[in-house]
């Protein structure tokens, strides 16, 4: 196969990786713009204090704003399995795509063979785990939404990015949602000790409350994106439990 051809524009919106960090997370967004063009004009501003490793146009283009040995500023205040500076420990990749406030659409089958070539080499170079290709929505969930239900994270797991559930995997599983939880919270902390475990950033509060229905919908909007209604429902905890299993924890 034909190595990749990436289009270098410098954005001078980066620093250094602090802590000595090394890449080991791969973070999905989109621009949430109409225009591709101002989209990476804004990316490569000073004044917008934005910007990522890499973009994919809609037609595939590939371009590079910077060096991946560099902290990009993609991330914003995030958070993933206990790291809360995940622009120094990840990799950025813009896809050029409107958003869900401005029209937001699939995302063309050349700008997915562009990702998934990139994807597969970033990840081969940095030795990042398949289970952290995540999206912008997975460690900012209270803030963002991208890149959004019409990702199709099935197509990159079945290629080594990300994690899919797996239906042949069993668990045992009980329905959890706001309307059922104990007067004492004991389902909504084992809920929220699964999301947790899983990687997200939540804090364990006992209570079904707005952390955990922004968390929830971000989960769902990667994991069962045909319906997303912020309650952990009995299929939404069968593939949480489900996938922690594919982690290693037996009892989900």
């Amino acid at each position: 196969m034909d190595s990749l051809n990436i289009i270098q524009r410098s954005s001078p919106n980066f620093d250094h990786r602090r802590s000595g960090q090394k890449p080991e997370m791969l973070i999905i967004h989109y621009t949430g713009m109409t225009d591709n063009q101002e989209a990476i004009k804004r990316l490569c501003d000073p004044g917008s204090v934005v910007s990522t490793h890499y973009v994919i146009d809609d037609i595939g283009k590939c371009l590079q704003l910077v060096d991946e040995n560099h902290r990009a500023w993609h991330a914003g205040v995030s958070s993933w399995a206990g790291s809360n500076d995940i622009n120094s420990c990840s990799i950025g990749v813009e896809l050029c795509n409107p958003g869900h406030e401005h029209g937001y659409t699939c995302f063309p089958e050349k700008q997915m063979a562009t990702l998934l070539r990139l994807g597969r080499d970033i990840l081969a170079r940095h030795s990042i785990l398949p289970q952290l290709v995540l999206g912008h929505s997975d460690v900012a969930p209270t803030r963002k939404l991208d890149p959004g239900e019409f990702f199709d994270w099935r197509k990159l797991a079945n290629h080594g990015m990300g994690m899919w559930p797996d239906r042949s995997v069993a668990t045992d599983k009980h329905e959890i949602g706001e309307a059922n939880c104990d007067a004492d919270g004991r389902d909504a902390s084992l809920l929220q000790g699964k999301l947790a475990r899983f990687g997200y950033g939540i804090e364990i509060t006992g209570r079904y409350d707005e952390q955990t229905a922004f968390v929830v919908t971000a989960f769902q909007r990667h994991f069962r994106q045909n319906k997303i209604t912020g309650v952990l429902d009995m299929e939404s905890e069968f593939i949480l439990d489900n996938l922690l299993v594919q982690l290693g924890y037996q009892d989900g």
